[in-house]
């Protein structure tokens, strides 16, 4: 029996089983030959010892680990967490074991790839976008396969899935200026952020296709201080926007908060409010923000599948959104 202190080995299952170490090796290697009588054997021992193959030899040998690194961003945004979620499901359906990995930002994100890469992992997924060069140069002399979410740039080891950020704020600037908007404000995220960049020109856009100016612009950094700061500073001024697009959900839920709080009006009677991302806190009747749906599954789905099959870096993928309108743009009648 396998000695204390330390896992069963194969020579131990073989002895247990009376079969060869080799015939061990073959039974845990897929698509070996090994006859069904020596297999059930093998099987048994090794359930008896409790033993788990070693991996180390095959990673070393084929070079393939069958581990998939997600590296995420803050899980405070629930945008990440739903992320994380649909990468680890969709992984694991197509057979593949997962690493987790936190990264706060996107350098940090080309500094873990580079980690990662000593571990021998498959690849490396992620929501968090790449806006630097740097961090493109990075990931490529990693030689290993990133997909991240929303990226502006790519690399000839980097590739990612974006959702239809632009046409979605030209649809919303219609969607607002058809529901009875007549000064309309933006709420910012990072500006180096390309979701950012591209929402708020597509917004920008909208508007100027309508023939009608954006009003005021607030900064904020996709989270929801930074949402009720903004519009706190937004709101404090006479001319204040009757409908408001937010670069998130947690932006445009700290400026419904600020709205009220702050100013005591209200959604949509005094102020339309629209954001992006479709977080679960959006559908909440304190909030019922309109917003847009990135269809995570679908994007998670064709990052995945650019890791199928051979490698093609630089590739980008666009997904469009889906427009999910509640009451925070509906004014009763």
């Amino acid at each position: 029996m396998a000695r204390a202190g330390r896992p069963p080995s194969s020579v131990e299952v073989a002895r247990l089983a009376g079969v060869s170490q080799s015939a061990v090796s073959r039974t845990f290697t897929p698509g070996a030959c090994v006859s069904a009588e020596t297999r059930a054997k093998v099987l048994a021992a090794a359930e008896a010892l409790g033993y788990r193959p070693n991996l180390i030899p095959r990673i070393m040998l084929t070079d393939r680990s069958g581990i998939v690194a997600v590296v995420v961003g803050s899980l405070a945004n629930p945008y990440h967490a739903r992320a994380l979620e649909a990468f680890s499901r969709t992984l694991q359906e197509a057979g593949k074991q997962v690493m987790l990995v936190q990264a706060g930002t996107e350098r940090a994100l080309g500094t873990a790839v580079d980690t990662l890469a000593g571990y021998r992992v498959d690849a490396v997924v992620s929501a968090l976008e790449v806006v630097s060069p740097d961090v493109v140069a990075a990931i490529d002399r990693t030689r290993v396969p990133v997909v991240t979410l929303n990226s502006a740039l790519t690399g000839a080891w980097s590739a990612t899935v974006t959702s239809d950020n632009a046409a979605a704020g030209e649809r919303v600037a219609r969607l607002l200026h058809a529901r009875g908007g007549t000064r309309f404000g933006y709420i910012a995220g990072p500006a180096d952020s390309l979701s950012q960049v591209q929402r708020e020109a597509g917004f920008r856009r909208g508007l100027a296709a309508l023939g009608v100016p954006l009003s005021a612009r607030g900064q904020g950094d996709y989270g929801h201080g930074a949402g009720y700061v903004a519009a706190r500073a937004m709101f404090a001024g006479p001319d204040r926007p009757d409908a408001l697009f937010c670069a998130n959900d947690l932006t445009a839920i700290g400026a419904i908060d600020a709205l009220r709080a702050e100013f005591g009006l209200e959604v949509p009677r005094d102020v339309m409010v629209a954001g992006y991302d479709n977080v679960e806190a959006a559908g909440w009747a304190a909030y019922g923000l309109t917003t847009f749906d990135q269809r995570i599954d679908r994007m998670v789905a064709l990052a995945v599948g650019l890791l199928e099959g051979e490698w093609a870096g630089g590739t980008s993928r666009a997904v469009e959104p889906e427009l999910v309108e509640r009451a925070s743009t509906r004014l009763p009648a």
